[in-house]
């Protein structure tokens, strides 16, 4: 577990909290926004990038990811491919790989990553002109990987803990619904709703919409 120390005051009861064990004590990055690139290398040495993805979170618990992220320069989307394309190579890394960063202004640090699909590349399945998780099967045997281009602009809700309205959430034209077959408990993803629209506005338009479709609080 983590927590966010606002004074020294509160550093002996998280530290209780969290079992009172070894901890790692890091300084608190003002950062503008997390984003998240996923790349993918194939057994051929071929390498591909997905757009940057904006994740907003709620509770320490990705609740929203908007591609591609909106207000992105080339300059700052060529870092994060460059980062990752050192990660990729110098692992010798095969399949799909999700780093995860904070902006600060139009430099990138990083803060995690993932060898595997990433949650936030999801909105891949209805949004991207080949999915995640067909590029990486794509990756694994050998195979052309497939474009990353996306389609439009889509935003991907996580299902934390509830079970929507189906049919309210497929009457919602451009609406697409995975629901993972989990028994429902609170702070479990158990689903998602991916949401395309052609244009960056009419999705910003339509985002409380899918929030209220998926129960979730406004995000941070």
């Amino acid at each position: 577990g983590q927590a966010l120390l606002t004074s020294w005051e509160e550093a002996e009861g998280a530290f209780h909290a969290l079992g009172g064990g070894g901890l790692i004590l890091e300084g608190y990055v003002p950062f503008q926004r997390e984003l998240s690139i996923l790349g993918v290398r194939s057994r051929t040495g071929e390498v591909a990038f997905y757009p940057l993805v904006e994740n907003r979170h709620q509770g320490g618990i990705l609740r929203l990811s908007l591609a591609p992220a909106p207000g992105v320069s080339p300059t700052l989307q060529q870092k994060a491919e460059a980062y990752a394309r050192k990660a990729l190579e110098a692992l010798g890394y095969v399949g799909v790989l999700a780093l995860e960063l904070f902006q600060v202004g139009e430099e990138l640090l990083f803060n995690e990553m993932a060898p595997r699909v990433h949650n936030s590349g999801h909105w891949t399945i209805e949004g991207a002109e080949t999915s995640q998780f067909e590029n990486h099967l794509r990756a694994l045997l050998g195979l052309p990987l497939g474009s990353t281009a996306p389609r439009g602009y889509s935003a991907m809700a996580n299902l934390i803990g509830v079970e929507p309205d189906f049919a309210q959430v497929l009457a919602l034209p451009g609406a697409h619904l995975h629901w993972y077959g989990k028994a429902v408990r609170p702070g479990r993803k158990v689903g998602h709703i991916t949401l395309r629209r052609d244009t960056w506005e009419d999705l910003a338009q339509d985002l409380p919409h899918l929030l209220a479709l998926a129960q979730a609080p406004e995000p941070v």
